[in-house]
């Protein structure tokens, strides 16, 4: 395990948020994630390669998580006159999340870390949509 600080901090304590009931749900009983105290966090593989393909994998489960709920959402604000709202609201959602992890991994341009950035940030902004989402079924 490696110790981080600042935005890697940050970064480590989402990435066991979002790993975990993705490989729970994989089935991947070697890829236990941790986040202990001062930002420890690893992620299943030996190299950069392996973690920047993880955190593409729970990018992925992510998205199709929030694909498998949009009709939901989509038909309950159709019945209550708003659904063109909300599709505006989704596409602007969409280019925000995208420049966001855009800028939050443009300063390791260059890095091999860059894609595990850029993919932890889609991922985390993706599950909080998600989560959005689901409470807007609430109500």
């Amino acid at each position: 395990m490696h110790r981080m600080s600042g935005d890697k901090t940050r970064y480590a304590c989402a990435l066991v948020r979002v790993y975990v009931p993705c490989l729970r749900k994989m089935r991947l009983a070697a890829g236990l994630i941790a986040c202990a105290g001062a930002g420890f966090a690893a992620c299943p593989g030996d190299n950069q390669l392996e973690m920047n393909e993880c955190a593409h994998a729970a990018h992925l489960h992510a998205d199709a998580e929030l694909n498998a709920l949009w009709p939901a959402v989509k038909s309950r604000a159709d019945s209550i006159g708003t659904g063109p709202l909300l599709l505006d609201a989704q596409r602007k959602w969409i280019a925000f999340r995208d420049a966001t992890c855009t800028a939050e991994a443009a300063r390791y341009q260059g890095g091999s870390i860059q894609p595990l950035i850029r993919s932890s940030c889609l991922a985390l902004q993706t599950e909080r949509r998600v989560q959005d989402l689901r409470n807007m079924l609430r109500y």
